[in-house]
C-alpha cells in the first residue's frame, strides 16, 4: 500500500517525495522558534532537528509507513511545506494520520488546509483507511483550525510522545 502522494496536485501545489537536496530549503522551519514552540522533545539546534526529521522521513519511506511529501508551490517551483499520510500508533492503536507543516513565510495562506484536504481525498478515494486522524498539540490553535477546515472533529485528548495532544478524526 503506497501512502505517498507522488505526482498529485492541488490548485496551487504539487506533491513529490522529499529529497536530501530539500534540506537547506526546509531548515528555516526549524530556525523559527514559533514553528516548534508547542512540541517538547525536539533538539534545540535547528540543524540537528532538521537532520532528525529527514532521517525519520526516509525511514518511513523505506519501511512503507507513509511519509511526508514535499509541497511545491506551482507558481515559484519552491518548497513551501511538507504534508502526508503517516502510519502512527496512538494509545496502542495503529492509525493513519494527516500530518502537515508549512514554512513560516507561507503561513496563513491556506496551504496547510489545501494539502491536508488533498491527503484526505487521496486516502479515502484509494480506500487506505476507514478514518483519518491528525495529532495536534493542545496549544497549537493554527493546526487545530486546519483540522477543522478539513472536516475533522476533536475526538479525544491524550499524551503522544510526552506531549499533551488532541486527536482530530474524520470518517470515510
Amino acid at each position: 500500500m503506497d501512502l505517498l502522494l507522488v505526482d498529485q496536485e492541488t490548485e496551487r501545489l504539487k506533491f513529490r517525495k522529499i529529497n536530501v537536496s530539500d534540506f537547506e530549503a526546509w531548515l528555516p522551519f526549524y530556525q523559527n522558534p514559533l514553528s516548534t514552540q508547542y512540541w517538547e522533545g525536539l533538539p534545540k539546534d535547528p540543524i540537528k532537528a532538521c537532520e532528525e526529521q529527514f532521517q525519520r522521513v526516509f525511514e518511513r519511506y523505506e519501511n512503507n509507513l507513509g511519509g511526508m511529501n514535499a509541497l511545491i508551490q506551482k507558481t515559484s517551483d519552491r518548497l513551501i511545506g511538507i504534508c502526508g499520510l503517516l502510519v502512527q500508533v496512538v494509545d496502542g492503536i495503529q492509525e493513519l494520520e494527516i500530518g502537515y507543516s508549512i514554512l513560516p513565510e507561507f503561513w496563513c495562506k491556506g496551504y496547510a488546509t489545501e494539502a491536508a484536504k488533498k491527503c484526505k481525498e487521496f486516502a479515502f478515494t484509494n480506500k487506505l483507511a476507514d478514518s483519518l486522524i491528525s495529532i495536534i498539540h493542545i496549544d497549537n490553535i493554527p493546526s487545530q483550525k486546519v483540522a477543522l477546515a478539513n472536516g475533522m472533529q476533536l475526538k479525544k485528548t491524550t499524551t503522544y510522545k510526552n506531549n499533551p495532544v488532541h486527536i482530530y478524526r474524520i470518517m470515510a
